[in-house]
């Protein structure tokens, strides 16, 4: 199918990423059906969905009546059979469950038409060992990340049996809605940037297991260094600044050890086992002061916009 042909999406699961999804292609301009099997969470999507869009009101980035217009695009329900009727591309969301989603993959192969695009969410499980045969040449992987109506990237991995102009499709539809897709040529689990935090989190929970330093001043050095960095280098092109002699001399030297991973992490799982999971909580590694949820990604959100206000230009830029 060519982007063209596309006029209707259905959005499958209304959870954390559903609604700022559903949001993003709206914007695009497409008309989308928001399906959840629980009308509470359809509720409560409903009213995320419309904070989203009245923070881009505040920010000036968008005028009340356009926000009003994407809002219209949206039809909330959870009758699958109206969230696929006429779509010519799904986006699925589930439980990272592979019995919920092989079930979902299943019906909605047999109630669209052949041509119809579906992409998934799944980001630890392997969606293309789920998805029914007949629908593998029409099927890709786009992982969003949270918030997914602000942060521009979606990976984007091919199956073995994915078409050229499925995968084409795809990523042409989400540059069309303001994305920035990155391609995959295989599908592998964490896709590239979970395997990257996964990574990171070895030394982070190292860091502050050991008492080296606090949550705050472990995020204040990230904050001053990696990131503003890695926006105008990345992290492959950092090394052509370093030289790579030195960085293979660094690995070489074996100036000290990487910790081994854990599987359980104390720095971690002693807040888990407290019941301090995050701002849900309102306490996690930080106090958030019984801030509610939405406070605190509404302010979350403000400051995402402002970075990228700042830095949208260097996304594309090569040296």
């Amino acid at each position: 199918m060519k982007l063209g042909e596309i006029q209707r999406i259905a959005v499958l699961g209304s959870g954390t990423m559903g609604p700022g999804i559903a949001q993003s292609y709206a914007m695009g301009g497409y008309e989308v059906l928001l399906y959840d099997i629980s009308k509470p969470a359809l509720d409560k999507a409903r009213g995320m969905l419309l904070a989203n869009l009245d923070t881009y009101v505040q920010e000036d980035l968008l005028p009340v009546e356009e926000a009003d217009g994407i809002y219209r695009r949206i039809t909330f329900t959870n009758k699958l059979s109206k969230a696929l009727d006429g779509v010519q591309f799904v986006q699925e969301t589930v439980a990272e469950n592979p019995g919920v989603k092989r079930s979902v993959f299943e019906q909605v192969d047999a109630m669209v038409s052949p041509e119809t695009i579906v992409v998934s969410n799944a980001s630890s499980l392997n969606p293309f060992e789920l998805v029914p045969e007949s629908r593998k040449a029409n099927f890709a992987a786009a992982h969003w990340f949270a918030p997914p109506q602000i942060l521009p990237l979606v990976e984007v991995a091919k199956g073995e049996k994915t078409s050229k102009e499925t995968m084409e499709t795809v990523l042409t539809l989400l540059r069309a809605c303001g994305k920035t897709p990155v391609r995959l040529e295989k599908y592998v689990p964490g896709y590239i940037i979970n395997r990257i935090q996964i990574l990171l989190n070895t030394e982070v929970f190292y860091l502050l297991e050991n008492g080296i330093c606090t949550p705050e001043q472990l995020d204040l050095a990230v904050k001053a260094s990696l990131m503003p960095r890695g926006m105008v280098l990345g992290l492959v092109q950092r090394y052509d600044f370093t030289g790579l002699d030195i960085s293979a001399n660094n690995i070489m030297n074996g100036s000290y050890v990487m910790p081994e991973t854990s599987r359980h992490p104390a720095a971690l799982f002693d807040h888990v086992d407290k019941g301090e999971l995050g701002i849900k909580t309102g306490k996690g590694f930080y106090d958030y002061g019984g801030r509610s949820r939405e406070e605190l990604c509404a302010k979350r959100d403000k400051l995402l916009f402002q970075v990228l206000r700042a830095t949208k230009a260097l996304i594309n830029e090569r040296i």
